[in-house]
């Protein structure tokens, strides 16, 4: 029996770590990940195991992984993110190390990883563009577009120190794991554990690691285009506060600052001038503004009531339902006052034709304020309704 073998098993019941590989049909380098795991584990002097969650491959995959003294565990929800999720929950170190079996990640090389985690780090991320990556084992539209501008929204959204969101090889305690909840089935599971792993302040370090060149020799199963969309998708939907306030924000202070400045009069430029018809899309901003910032609310409140929120961005405890119904009532007085100002012009004007440039600029403000007023009044009861029955 191979000695590497021998001491996996003495070590499989206790294991101070444990390497998971997700697997999908891979029989031309499993073994290969496999010995390179245990000889690194001998190695480092560190009890350890070899875990391959396969996620339905069709080949000698499973065979072969426990010829080679891996535990197999069969994970039958297909997607990456599912694979790990599984081989993850069926570890027994304290300490899990991941990465793939495509031999595109080199398991000698897991001795910073493992420094990282002595020094105290739960959650270790590998990082690429500073480990090195081997000519031809990323292409170029992953390597200089996808993964750098998908890192980058990444750590603008959720203040992450991480440079690199996707690399494949990465390690964190059984705590963290259970603590941060992942459930992403598909590749965006990498984005998930980052940004979570960052929102929770999971004590984090990262390393750099080197990328080879797949030994499999056929196609990826990464899917360019919908596999980028996913993890945007999952940085989007995880960030309400970049989806909605920011760019609600932007439209109520642009829209109201137009909207001033057109109510009095022409605001008139060198060559074009700015007047009525402007002043109807300043106030469309306005609202559209408004509506962004109420999704917002509502999805934090909705977030904090499924027990999905971890950082509410704004606190909550400040509404009150009488509290909006005062506002909103005070932006229908608002538009009635405009209103009757506007019905006292067209009375001194003996209820004949009016000058448009002068009564729109008073009518398409008291419209805004009117649907804006009774959009305070319906949110109000919604945010309400989202607060029943909780503490």
């Amino acid at each position: 029996m191979n000695p590497l073998k021998a001491e996996a098993a003495v070590n499989a019941e206790d294991p101070e770590i444990s390497i998971l590989m997700p697997c999908l049909n891979e029989a031309a380098t499993i073994t290969i990940c496999i010995e390179k795991a245990f000889s690194a584990l001998d190695k480092l002097g560190i009890s350890g195991e070899v875990l391959v969650a396969d996620n339905g491959s069709k080949d000698d995959s499973i065979r072969l992984a426990k010829e080679a003294g891996a535990r197999v565990v069969e994970v039958e929800k297909s997607g990456y993110g599912s694979a790990l999720m599984g081989g993850a929950a069926a570890c027994k170190g304290r300490f899990i190390l991941m990465g793939d079996a495509d031999d595109s990640y080199n398991f000698l090389e897991i001795q910073p990883f493992v420094q990282a985690w002595k020094n105290g780090a739960e959650f270790v991320m590998g990082n690429r563009f500073r480990g090195g990556i081997e000519s031809g084992a990323m292409p170029p539209l992953h390597r200089y577009l996808g993964n750098p501008v998908l890192s980058f929204i990444g750590r603008l959204f959720f203040a992450s120190a991480f440079g690199d969101f996707h690399c494949g090889m990465r390690a964190f305690t059984k705590d963290a794991f259970a603590r941060m909840q992942l459930s992403s089935p598909g590749m965006e599971f990498a984005s998930e554990m980052v940004v979570k792993a960052s929102l929770l302040d999971i004590p984090s370090a990262e390393v750099p690691v080197k990328l080879y060149r797949d030994g499999r020799g056929g196609p990826s199963h990464l899917n360019t285009w919908s596999d980028g969309w996913r993890h945007l998708r999952f940085l989007l939907l995880f960030s309400p506060r970049w989806v909605f306030f920011y760019p609600g924000l932007l439209f109520v202070f642009a829209g109201l600052m137009l909207s001033t400045l057109l109510t009095r009069s022409v605001l008139p430029f060198q060559s074009f001038k700015l007047d009525i018809s402007t002043l109807l899309y300043a106030n469309c901003m306005v609202l559209i503004g408004f509506q962004l910032i109420f999704f917002y609310l509502s999805s934090q409140a909705f977030a904090r009531r499924e027990g999905l929120s971890i950082h509410s961005g704004i606190e909550m405890h400040w509404f009150r339902l009488e509290r909006g119904l005062i506002t909103g009532g005070i932006l229908l007085v608002l538009a009635l006052w405009l209103t009757f100002s506007a019905l006292a012009y067209w009375k001194a004007q003996h209820f004949g034709p009016l000058n448009p440039q002068l009564v729109l600029r008073k009518v398409i403000p008291a419209v805004s304020l009117f649907l804006l007023g009774f959009q305070v009044i319906s949110f109000s009861f919604f945010m309400s309704f989202l607060q029943l029955g909780k503490k």
